[in-house]
């Protein structure tokens, strides 16, 4: 089915323009709305700068470029952007209230056989089908950022999806050659989520005891987790580091680690004075124009390199 799907995107900001990047990239015609030509606009640019990058770093040729843009249609009619598709991806803001008025809208709109699908980074699928007529056919289908280089992507079933409904989806991101993953119970946070703040929540509690600084706590994931999960995830890892081992080191830390259930005070005093990271110049760190822009730079170049292995493998005859 998903080589026949026809897909349109609901939403033109980095998420959106970015999921419509990939799936042209294999080979699929898109549409995506835009709530208006301003804001079209910036989704061109910032396809157009993607694209110049993957060709920069020898990833596309000059002609795939042109033909991924040429795959891509926008407009700001909703209505005529879901007219003929088969699947729907939401990517709007993480707003409950907003994401149920455009699945509600979406439901009345789309032909009965169309899949709707949200790309929210937590929000319960269920919640955000809520107000349509059909929550069989709906789901949450969560691109991580940046979707066009992240090749993971969490199919959420809520409390009514449909078995065919996660398995269209689930097809429909093989063929965009992502690596979905079925959740099977719709909880916050999906797993990613869960897993990814877990360790948030631990970093901050190691730099408000003082045990380490903010930059060593960066350093020990970088450079000892961050390399060993690209290759082994975490019950992998645990096999292989032995679990009599791994046993023996639960029964004393686990004890230990935090468990705090709030904010904490020295995030809510950043947030609250308005330093929320690069946009602002300042979050935990200080981001002057030049910083961001590195940094920027180094986590494209490492996901590329990834990207880069990740294609050279699919190109390797099995063994």
């Amino acid at each position: 089915m998903s080589s026949q799907e026809k897909l349109s995107i609901i939403g033109s900001g980095i998420m959106g323009h970015s999921i419509a990047l990939t799936a042209a990239w294999s080979g699929f015609h898109v549409k995506v709305w835009g709530t208006n030509e301003p804001d079209i606009e910036r989704a061109r640019v910032g396809l157009e700068e993607k694209l110049r990058v993957l060709v920069g770093y020898d990833v596309l040729t000059e002609s795939e470029k042109q033909d991924i843009i040429q795959a891509i249609t926008f407009t700001d009619s909703l209505t005529d952007c879901v007219a003929d598709a088969t699947f729907v991806i939401e990517a709007i803001p993480e707003i409950l209230e907003l994401k149920q008025d455009y699945f509600k809208q979406l439901d009345e709109l789309c032909p009965e056989n169309t899949i709707i699908a949200s790309n929210t980074s937590g929000l319960s699928a269920t919640e955000i089908a809520k107000l349509t007529k059909n929550p069989m056919r709906t789901v949450v289908t969560h691109f991580w950022n940046p979707a066009h280089l992240m090749p993971l992507v969490e199919v959420v079933r809520g409390k009514y999806t449909s078995d065919e409904t996660a398995e269209r989806a689930l097809a429909l991101l093989k063929a965009m050659n992502k690596q979905p993953i079925l959740v099977k119970k719709d909880v916050l946070g999906s797993v990613g989520n869960r897993l990814q703040y877990a360790i948030f929540r631990e970093a901050q509690y190691i730099l408000e005891q003082g045990i380490a600084s903010m930059e060593d706590i960066d350093a020990a994931i970088r450079y000892s987790l961050g390399r060993r999960f690209g290759v082994t995830g975490p019950f992998m890892t645990m096999d292989m580091g032995g679990l009599n081992t791994n046993a023996a080191i639960t029964s004393y830390l686990f004890e230990d680690l935090c468990d705090r259930k709030e904010i904490f005070p020295a995030m809510k005093e950043l947030v609250d004075n308005g330093h929320i990271g690069p946009k602002a110049g300042k979050g935990f760190y200080d981001w002057t124009p030049e910083f961001t822009v590195q940094m920027e730079r180094e986590r494209e170049e490492e996901l590329i390199h990834w990207l880069k292995k990740d294609i050279e493998s699919v190109k390797q005859p099995a063994k």
